[in-house]
């Protein structure tokens, strides 16, 4: 059973960092494609960062040159480090699993089919 277990949220000041950990189960971590998502209320939830099996890495514009995603296969763990943090980066920060192993290009929703509660991200100004 496929789990994805996110931890590392927080509150912190505009500039300050958070390094967000997710942590999977169930399945070979390696063989798939991971991505950060996050959701703002009210808004719709968006792709943040990408990581393929391959080295593969895809950002967002609006977190360019802030944010670094990476993944330890050893420990079946995918991280964001977020670095001169925004008011507009609080939302709630998802990881999630590419449906198909080996596969994957853009940070598209659709694509990923496996997700995490969630961890929460707030960034007072």
């Amino acid at each position: 059973q496929v789990q994805l277990v996110e931890s590392g949220g927080g509150s912190v000041q505009a500039g300050g960092s958070l390094r967000l950990s997710c942590v999977a189960f169930g399945y070979t971590f390696e063989y798939y494609y991971m991505a950060w998502f996050r959701q703002a209320p009210g808004k719709e939830r968006e792709g943040v960062a990408l990581i393929g099996n391959d080295g593969t890495l895809r950002y967002v514009d609006s977190v360019k040159g802030r944010f670094t995603v990476s993944r330890d296969n050893d420990k079946n763990t995918l991280y964001l480090q977020m670095n001169s943090l925004k008011p507009e980066d609080t939302a709630m920060y998802y990881c999630a699993r590419h449906t198909f192993p080996f596969r994957g290009n853009s940070i598209n929703q659709a694509d990923f089919g496996y997700w995490g509660q969630g961890t929460q991200v707030t960034v007072s100004s």
